[in-house]
This record gives C-alpha cells, sequence and structure tokens, in this order.
C-alpha cells in the first residue's frame, strides 16, 4: 500500500460542552487561519443560528489547516502538511453526525474534560472509533478548571478505553489491546490555546504556551492515508452541503484513485444503480473557506458539484470499473414525532407567506432525509401527518424548530419511543444516564429517576460538594426530565445519557404531576378572567391574545383537567364602583421554548408550531369528543388490566 504522507484525517470526539469546537477555534488561529488583524469570534465552526443559541454542535463540519512546524520537515514535507480536522456533535441524538465524521477520518482525537472526566457521550463517541479500528489521542482539557482532577480523568478515560476495546473485541472486531496500554495523552487549556505532554498541577496551565504538542501528537500518531497505486476511483460521499451558484454539493473522502474537474464518472447510488455524471466543481477546504482546485487525490476530503440529488453514503467510482464501498451504518431511531399540518382556529392567521400545506411540509421532510441520515419519515394512516423518527427528542426538536424557522406552520406530537417485539415481547429503548448534583439534591434526584422507573446503577461522590448518579431508565421516563431536573434542583443538575439497548416494557410511568387548564371556547383573553382564575394555577398566554376551543392556556395546580373559560368579560352596569380605577395585577405568564411544550405535552396532547407563536393544545379539539375519547381510553384500559390479571 503506498502512503500519502502530507495529509492527516482526524475527527475531535467528545462530551457536550467539554471544547471540542473552542479547540478547533485555537487550532485555526495557530495556524495562520486568520490574518492578525481579523477579528475571530469564538466557536467560529458553530455558524448555524442554533448551534449558537444553544452552545452545542448540531453538524459535523470539516476545516483545513496547514502544519509548517519542525515535525512537517522531519517527516518529509517541509512545505507543511495538510490537517483535515471533522468536528463533531457531542450529543448522542447527534449520532449520525459522529458517525458520518468518523467514517472520513484515520484517527481520533479524544476530549476529556479534567474535572467531569468521561460521560455518557464519551463512552457512545469512543466505542464509534474503536469499532472503526481507528487509533486514539487523549487530550484532558480544561486543566486550569480549580475543580480540575487530572490524574483521576486520565485513569477513568484508560479504563473506560480498555473496557469498550474488550466488549468491541469480545463482538468479533479485531483490535491490538496491547498497542491500546501506550495511549498518548495531551494535557490543554483550549481557550488560552496552550497545551503539553507534561501533566500539570489541578487548577494549572500547561507549561507550553502554544498547541505545538497536540499538532506532534497528530502527526505522529494518526497515520497517513493509506491507498492502492492504479486502483480504480472510490470517493465516499459522507456529507451533503449547498451553494447558492453549483447547488448540492457532495463532501467526498478520496480512498483510492484521482478525481478530476470536467471529467465524466460514475455514481453508484443506495440501491446499486451506477448514474453518469460530470464534476463541474471541485473545491478543497482551506481554513474556513473553499478554493477550487482542479484535481483531488487519496486522503483528500473535497467538496464536488455535478449531480442534483447526491446521497450520503454513495460512492463516486470509475464507470468502467466501478468498485463502489459500504453504505455508512447508521443506529437505529429510539424516538419518534408525529409532523403534521397545523389544523388549528389559529391556522395561517398570523402572517403572510406561510408554508401550510400537507405537501409543502412533506417536501421538507424528504429534504431532510437528504442531509441527515439519523432519521426516519414513515407514513401514517393520515395523509397529512408522517411519523418522524430520531435518535432522541432533542434532535427532532431541531428539526422542528429549524422548519418554524424557515416558515412552516405544523402540529408536532409528544415525542414517543420506537418499540421493538423480542420473542414475542414488547421491549422498549433504555438509557443510561449520568446526573451530576451538589449532594443536598441527591434524594430528590433519585425520587424524580424511581418516578420515571429508573434504577440506580452506581454513586460516587469526588469530595467537591457535587455527587454523581448512574441510572438504567426507559428512554419515554427521560422525556420532560431535563425540565424537572433543572427545577428540583434550582438549575444546578447536569444530566446526559446514551443508548443502553433495550429490555421489556417497564409499565406505565406519570411523568406529569400538574393537569392542564383548557379554554373551553373561542375568543380573546381577558384580565378580567385571567385575574379571577390565576389562583387557579399558571397561564401560558397573554391577556388579549386568541385563544381557540382545546387550547392549553396554563398549567392547573392540581392533577385534574380544568375547563375554563378564560375569555370572560367584566360586564358593565351604570353605578359607580370605588374601585373602578384599581389595577388588577396578574402574575406574568410562562413563556415556554418549543422543547419546553414538547416536555410539557401530555399522551393527549400535541404542540401547534408557527413562525411566531408556540401553542400546547389538545389532539381532539372539541371539549364534547375528547370527553367521549377520554371515557373510550379508560374502558380499554380497564379492559387492558382485566385481561392482565386473570
Amino acid at each position: 500500500m503506498a502512503v500519502r504522507g502530507d495529509i492527516r484525517n482526524v475527527a475531535i470526539v467528545a462530551h457536550v460542552d467539554h471544547g471540542k469546537t473552542t479547540l478547533v477555534n485555537a487550532m485555526l488561529q495557530q495556524s495562520h487561519v486568520f490574518s492578525e488583524r481579523e477579528e475571530v469570534p469564538d466557536r467560529v465552526m458553530d455558524s448555524n443560528d442554533l448551534e449558537r443559541e444553544k452552545g452545542i454542535t448540531i453538524l459535523a463540519k470539516n476545516t483545513a489547516v496547514e502544519y509548517t512546524g519542525p515535525l512537517a520537515a522531519k517527516y518529509g514535507h517541509p512545505e507543511g502538511i495538510t490537517l483535515n480536522i471533522i468536528d463533531t456533535p457531542g450529543h448522542a441524538d447527534f449520532g449520525g453526525e459522529v458517525e458520518r465524521g468518523i467514517s472520513m477520518v484515520d484517527g481520533v482525537v479524544l476530549l476529556v474534560d479534567a474535572s467531569e472526566g468521561p460521560l455518557p457521550q464519551t463512552r457512545f463517541v469512543l466505542r464509534k472509533a474503536l469499532e472503526a479500528k481507528l487509533p486514539v489521542i487523549l487530550c484532558v482539557n480544561k486543566v486550569d478548571r480549580p475543580d480540575a482532577r487530572i490524574s483521576e480523568v486520565v485513569s477513568e478515560s484508560t479504563d473506560l478505553l480498555l473496557g469498550l476495546a474488550q466488549d468491541v473485541v469480545e463482538e468479533g472486531i479485531d483490535l491490538d489491546l496491547d498497542h491500546l496500554l501506550d495511549l498518548p495523552v495531551v494535557y490543554c487549556a483550549a481557550k488560552a490555546g496552550y497545551a503539553s505532554i507534561n501533566q500539570p498541577a489541578d487548577g494549572a496551565l500547561p507549561d507550553n504556551d502554544n498547541l505545538e504538542p497536540l499538532f506532534e501528537d497528530i502527526i505522529k500518531y494518526i497515520p497517513a492515508p493509506e491507498y492502492e497505486e492504479g486502483a480504480p476511483l472510490q470517493a465516499h460521499v459522507a456529507n451533503i452541503d449547498s451553494s447558492d451558484f453549483l447547488g448540492r454539493l457532495g463532501l467526498v473522502r478520496i480512498y483510492n484513485g484521482t478525481l478530476e474537474k470536467g471529467k465524466n464518472y460514475g455514481l453508484s447510488r443506495v440501491n446499486g444503480t451506477i448514474e453518469n455524471f460530470r464534476v463541474t466543481e471541485l473545491l478543497r477546504t482551506q481554513g474556513l473557506e473553499r478554493e477550487s482546485v482542479e484535481s483531488a487525490g487519496p486522503g483528500d476530503i473535497v467538496a464536488v458539484a455535478g449531480v442534483n440529488d447526491i446521497m450520503i453514503g454513495e460512492t463516486i467510482v470509475d464507470p468502467n470499473d466501478p468498485k463502489p464501498l459500504p453504505l455508512i451504518h447508521v443506529d437505529d431511531p429510539a424516538i419518534s414525532m408525529t409532523f403534521g399540518v397545523n389544523d388549528s382556529p389559529l391556522a395561517g392567521t398570523e402572517g403572510k407567506d406561510h408554508k401550510l400545506t400537507a405537501r409543502m411540509i412533506k417536501d421538507r421532510l424528504d429534504r431532510e432525509l437528504i442531509g441527515n441520515v439519523s432519521i426516519k419519515v414513515l407514513p401514517t394512516d393520515r395523509p397529512d401527518a408522517w411519523e418522524v423518527q430520531g435518535r432522541g427528542e432533542l434532535a427532532l426538536a431541531v428539526l422542528a424548530e429549524e422548519m418554524r424557522r424557515e416558515g412552516y406552520e405544523l402540529t408536532v406530537g409528544r415525542p414517543q419511543v420506537v418499540t421493538k417485539k423480542i420473542d414475542g415481547v414488547v421491549n422498549e429503548p433504555m438509557e443510561n444516564t449520568t446526573i451530576d448534583v451538589p449532594e443536598e439534591y441527591m434524594g430528590t434526584v433519585t425520587q424524580l429517576m424511581a418516578d420515571r422507573k429508573g434504577r440506580m446503577d452506581s454513586m460516587s461522590n469526588h469530595g467537591s460538594g457535587w455527587v454523581r448518579l448512574q441510572f438504567t431508565v426507559p428512554s419515554r421516563g427521560l422525556i420532560g426530565f431535563r425540565t424537572a431536573l433543572l427545577s428540583a434542583t434550582r438549575g444546578t443538575g447536569i444530566a446526559a445519557s446514551i443508548s443502553a439497548g433495550y429490555a421489556p416494557w417497564a409499565g406505565q410511568i406519570v411523568t406529569r404531576q400538574n393537569g392542564s387548564m383548557v379554554s373551553d371556547r373561542k375568543g380573546i383573553a381577558t384580565p378580567y378572567a385571567m385575574q379571577r382564575l390565576q389562583a387557579r394555577g399558571n397561564f401560558f398566554v397573554e391577556p388579549q391574545s386568541p385563544v381557540y376551543e382545546g387550547q392549553v392556556v396554563g398549567v392547573n395546580n392540581k392533577p385534574d383537567e380544568l375547563d375554563v373559560n378564560i375569555t370572560l368579560a367584566k360586564h358593565m352596569t351604570n353605578m359607580r364602583s370605588s374601585t373602578a380605577d384599581v389595577l388588577e395585577t396578574l402574575t406574568p405568564p410562562i413563556k415556554m421554548s418549543l422543547e419546553e411544550s414538547l416536555d410539557f405535552a401530555n399522551e393527549d396532547e400535541c404542540v401547534e408550531v408557527t413562525p411566531e407563536s408556540i401553542r400546547v393544545r389538545k389532539i381532539i379539539l372539541g371539549r364534547e369528543d375528547w370527553y367521549k375519547w377520554r371515557a373510550k381510553q379508560r374502558r380499554q384500559n380497564a379492559a387492558q388490566a382485566a385481561a392482565q390479571g386473570k
């Protein structure tokens, strides 16, 4: 096998908020991608508005830096070595992006927080790297945190690596366990741009004021791309992008052969057919920009224009000798939501140019399938609604939020789990959940998880006043859990989870203790009615806002459902009142985001999503029809319970 020594392809993988994007930012700055006078924003790779708002990476993105340090000449390339870097999400809900990113690289840098240590998503991304037989560099980040515990974190990470490697070997994948014992470790403070191979004291900065040790380890331990000389072209499509001038772009990693602009090639489709096309443009990433090139060879990661419907997983091949590569494997979805047209009385009344029809919504979901390999869109028994399956509720909520910002009006159902029948028994997805809380909230969190059928696996206390609790819990028990955790721990609780396979159905889970306040008629919410009702609960709507029958206008203080007339007006009389001019004060309404609304919704509720508003509503709007439906459900549940009792 020949080797392309002037390239290294590496992915940065980590748990959420351990500093991946900040590290890539520092690598770009120290590679002189930006001019000295250029103002560089924080997390420059998080280009999506939602990513910046939420502070997490949602889409895997690639960049390239040119390393011209002393090690470049040592490895025979004094002109520089190109480092193609893939910045991947850390949230398991966006695991499809991680799997795509890993399919393009020859090694990974595993980033671990010097205080928090390995967490569930760390296990997820590391397992994916080991299954792909990729070498790992451990980078302990945020070593300057006051609560850093560097030695323990290195030990925990090494134990995790060896434990996962043993699991992977038992599944039949051949790994060199002895080689994994020589795990290279870099100590880093990404925000400051410091890195060293010497372990600093806990809470201290590394003894080197640049990232040169990290660059050196990448060049030393990440293998250069290998290829077969004279082999036919094989270029794997791992991502999709678009350009206003060029249309759809396929982001490809070339494994063998050469790709040239203006030449004709074959595209091996997902269904096995070969389609001929001409490469109209070839773009190589340099820093944050793409520049046109005439050709690209083995190991290069380039963007290709020329096919309007190119799909992830397809292979660009030599039409005379096609040898397609295997499709990218993605884990099965665990959560589903129903996306349908907005059929509320207020549909289409809030603005012009809203996208309302079933055809528009279906076209948008079909477009999402092109660039998002981790979701599925299935038909339902209604022609204007579809079941969308994904890894987790956050991934599907992000899709709904993106559609809302693009001008779509739709109705989104409460998240449901995707069950499987194994040996005739209904099984549901389970999650391994890690929760970090102050010691005083340990009992509260334990009770919260017990209510959700969670089983505690372990508990550890590092002596810092915080406790780490690990549970195995059904995925549906975590729907709405984040909001409950933050409320119970006064905003201090931190939770993360990862798939733990399937287990038999755990029984009924009651996740909401309060009922809904439901409007029993259409009209305008009045301050008079709200002032009379506010002792019953908290409202979601403001005075003078339009409401309709079946809309959830607030949360009841009690578990029962409460029908309210929120449109009641104060009757005028010819009698003067001494208190007529007294200002009636109202408690400010609760403002919920789309994610919080989905968490709040009950089984018989859904969320109306428009570019201007987010409303929780009943699936059946007519109150009389809803009561009939609820009575029918009670009879069915009673019959099932009686059958199980026999």
